[in-house]
Formats: structure tokens, sequence, C-alpha cells
């Protein structure tokens, strides 16, 4: 899911230099409070891990950041809002692929004029990002004849093509082996030191936590519990 790029617009905090700012955020479903009074602040380039169990408001959380749920009392101030320049991709759990599409047609829906040289250029990065994740020789294969992992790696392509500030990402690896979970976020890891890439992750992952740099925030019952360096897990 992309969330598109928008006008700039005035925001309001003292620290200007965040990227996301939660601020006694709350979110309800009815009767449901998934989330409770969160406060949480995301700077530009941090890898932030979302941990906690089933139920404790992850989902919820990655779509407010994305833009795609509005709080129920409290402010979320999203980079996408307050400036032109930054855009937030995501990969949530329904992927949203066309499923009667190759995945190279998949991956061409990033495609924006405004973002490369040419189209030679997009099909360049396209083609390396497909390769390095074992996604090339399967380039003219349908959607729905894909299985699980694939199509994990395609949706996860197609938001790096398109060149986010930031890449919000659900349970991206849940498909996939422990191999190709590794080389999957050692390249999400080289667009985050090289291209300045904040990735925000929601994970029951603990032991791809422990093997690179990053924070975590932990949430129970809706209540961010925790907020800080990983060695909390």
């Amino acid at each position: 899911m992309l969330t598109g790029r928008t006008p700039q617009q005035s925001g309001g905090s003292n620290h200007q230099n965040y990227l996301f700012h939660l601020d006694n955020l709350t979110v309800e479903y009815g009767s449901i409070r998934a989330l409770k009074s969160v406060q949480l602040t995301i700077y530009p380039g941090e890898i932030l891990f979302l941990t906690g169990p089933s139920g404790a408001g992850k989902t919820s959380l990655l779509n407010v950041l994305g833009g795609h749920l509005a709080p129920t009392s409290g402010k979320a101030i999203l980079p996408h809002e307050r400036s032109s320049k930054h855009f937030v991709s995501s990969v949530f759990q329904d992927l949203r692929l066309m499923q009667k599409k190759s995945c190279e047609d998949n991956m061409w829906m990033a495609y924006d004029s405004s973002l490369y040289d040419s189209k030679n250029d997009f099909f360049r990065e396209m083609e390396d990002l497909s390769r390095l994740l074992g996604v090339y020789d399967h380039l003219n294969q349908k959607i729905e004849d894909c299985n699980g992992g694939l199509k994990q790696k395609v949706a996860m392509i197609r938001a790096l093509l398109s060149k986010p500030t930031a890449l919000l990402a659900d349970e991206p690896t849940s498909s996939l082996d422990k191999e190709s979970s590794y080389r999957l976020f050692e390249v999400l890891n080289h667009f985050n030191h090289k291209k300045g890439l904040t990735l925000i992750w929601a994970t029951h992952n603990k032991e791809l936590i422990k093997q690179f740099p990053g924070k975590i925030a932990h949430l129970d019952q809706g209540r961010l519990v925790y907020s800080g360096h990983a060695c909390f897990i």
C-alpha cells in the first residue's frame, strides 16, 4: 500500500527533526480500545521494531503511522502531512497485489517518472532487487500462482521501488524461511544505511531483532510499555 505524496502542511511540535510523532494517542473500535495513550516519536533513519503479543495493537499502530487510521483521541503528526518531500510506503498482510497480473506487472505499479530518469533506470533497479531477493526467475509468474513467500517479496520490492522516506511492514517475513528473512532485512538495512530509509517493522521474530541494530517499541494490551534499545529482548 502506498501513501501518496501530499502538499506541505503545517505541523506542530518543538522537535522539528522528528518524522513521526504520536501524542497521547488512543484508538478505539467500538468498545475495544486497541491503543491507549501512546506517546512515541520516530526520527529519520531509525530502525524500529514493533513487538508484543498478538492483539497488542501493533497493526493498529502501523495503520495510524501510515495515515490509514485516524486516532479516536490524541494526535498523530505524520511525515507526508508535513512535507511533500516525504513518502510513506507500507507492506501489510493483505499485500494489495493484483492476482491476475505477473510479479513484474505488480512491481511496475511503483513506477513514477518523477523518481527515475527513465523506465530503463526503473527496470534496472527492479532487476537488481529481484535478483537479490530471489524473485528474478519468477518475474513472468502470475501472483495467483505464487506462494506466500514470493508474494511478500514482490510486495516489498514494489514498496522499495517507490523510494519512500519511511517503510512500514507488518510481519513481512511470516511466509519466508530463515535465510530469506535475513536476506530481506539485509537489503532493508542497506537502504537504511545508504539512503536513510526509516524502517518500522512489526515482528515476533526475536532472533531477527537480535541480529540487526535498531530500537524496539513493545506494546501490551494497547499500551506502549517500553521504547528503547533492543536489549529488552
